[in-house]
């Protein structure tokens, strides 16, 4: 069981990026953090020992593994104040729409929408029925919400979507206090964005090599919007590598 006063949270996509980074981040400012992610060896990695931290290998896009998941987290800290809905996948970038397998789409909606609705809607049921009442929902989003690279059109249309996603769950929480925003990251540094010092497709057709942040950056980002008081909400927010080409992209 928790201790007293202490927060909990579930991070999806715990074992690596993004994921590894917040829960790490949170961990170190005091929560308990349930770590969610395919591989239960990179979730123990990204633990390190914490007593607070507690791996439940699933996969999001699966609903009994995204129900066992919650009900660990229940059974282990008794509530839930925070979900970061982070697991995702880019799938086979820079496939032309007209050759991209039907397969290959699906898994990336199954994983970045499908995954955070199942995620999202575990977590609403939760914080509706806990005493106290209410609770926080962080999406993790992308650039690509707003403005797309070239041959993306699985990610990218799943990240628009989960903008939709964000809007309906924040709506909808007002009456039960749960509070849900968004996070539109750009060119952290983690293994999906190493290519970038290498160079990516520009919407002119060039390669282009690409500036990152550190992905502390992010983690800290979230902690903040987290660590507000619910009556209080960041609905959206942006961080990014400063000079990376998106003010101004296409």
């Amino acid at each position: 069981m928790r201790t007293e006063g202490t927060k909990i949270a579930i991070v999806t996509g715990a074992g690596s990026g993004i994921g590894r980074a917040v829960a790490l981040e949170l961990l170190g400012a005091g929560w308990s953090v349930a770590l969610a992610g395919r591989r239960e060896e990179r979730l123990v990695e990204t633990a390190g020992g914490a007593r607070e931290a507690l791996c439940v290998p699933t996969d999001v896009s699966r609903p009994e593994e995204v129900a066992a998941l919650h009900s660990a987290v229940r059974e282990r800290f008794g509530r839930l104040d925070l979900l970061f809905n982070n697991a995702g996948t880019f799938g086979p970038g820079g496939v032309p729409v007209e050759e991209l397998d039907y397969a290959a789409w699906r898994h990336v909606v199954d994983t970045n929408l499908n995954g955070a609705f199942l995620c999202a809607q575990a977590a609403y049921r939760q914080m509706k029925e806990q005493d106290p009442q209410g609770g926080r929902i962080i999406n993790n989003g992308s650039i690509s919400a707003h403005t797309p690279r070239p041959h993306s059109v699985a990610y990218t249309a799943t990240k628009h979507a989960l903008t939709g996603l964000t809007k309906s769950l924040s709506l909808d929480g007002r009456p039960y206090g749960i509070a849900v925003g968004q996070i539109d990251i750009g060119n952290a540094a983690t293994d999906m964005t190493e290519r970038m010092s290498r160079g990516v497709p520009q919407a002119n057709g060039q390669l282009m090599a690409e500036p990152v942040m550190d992905v502390a950056d992010v983690a800290r980002t979230v902690r903040h919007m987290a660590e507000l008081p619910l009556e209080a909400n960041v609905q959206f927010a942006t961080v990014m590598a400063t000079t990376m080409p998106y003010v101004g992209r296409g």
